[in-house]
């Protein structure tokens, strides 16, 4: 069913919006996003972003839900277009570092502790895109569990080991910058497939 002007509009206003926080936040960081500083760098109107997202933490939240999203969905399609466990597992790690290299500004704000913020005072809807988006992941481990190529322990204990070491290098990157992310893509995933591997080798 084709959108109706209003709602074209409403959509159009929410990506400004979602796109000028973004760009705040890679120019000032944290503490520049603001209510003020969107609206300015947007063009927007103060009562505009209000409606769309009643808050600037509930902005901050739509704009964590669509790129946590679109990595979930990146880390997903990594994993199905794989033969096996071990090659599985070089293409999610592969899939996630890439992504953090080309989207620095989106994955500083993904690992920052605004993040962890709103997804602790917000998180339902982040919750609620990583639960759609996980299952593809959770399914694909379960299928090699099953085939007996990666051991059977609990989906948390399993997802911490994949992408725990991943998440860790990635922060180091975007806050230090003293890890060279290629270099991890060669090793991480050698090092997480022993960690997860049915005969640990």
């Amino acid at each position: 069913m084709p959108m109706s002007p209003k709602q074209h509009r409403g959509e159009v206003t929410s990506d400004l919006l979602l796109d000028a926080a973004l760009r705040v936040y890679a120019d000032a960081g944290e503490q520049g996003l603001t209510v003020s500083a969107v609206t300015r760098a947007s063009g927007v109107s103060l009562g505009s972003l209000y409606h769309h997202f009643g808050s600037i933490d509930g902005l901050v939240n739509a704009l964590l839900t669509r790129w946590l999203g679109r990595l979930l969905g990146e880390l997903a399609d990594a994993v199905g277009n794989s033969h096996d466990a071990r090659t599985g597992v070089r293409a999610l790690v592969r899939a996630y570092l890439g992504f953090v290299q080309a989207h620095p500004d989106v994955s500083r704000l993904l690992h920052s502790s605004r993040a962890d913020q709103v997804g602790m005072e917000q998180g339902r809807e982040l919750r609620d895109v990583q639960e759609a988006r996980m299952p593809p992941l959770t399914s694909w481990v379960l299928r090699h569990v099953e085939r007996g190529e990666i051991a059977p322990l609990s989906p948390a204990l399993l997802e911490s080991l994949l992408l725990g070491p991943v998440v860790g290098v990635s922060r180091r990157w975007l806050t230090l910058g003293d890890v060279d992310l290629d270099e991890a893509a060669r090793i991480l995933p050698e090092r997480i497939w022993r960690s997860i591997s049915a005969d640990g080798a």
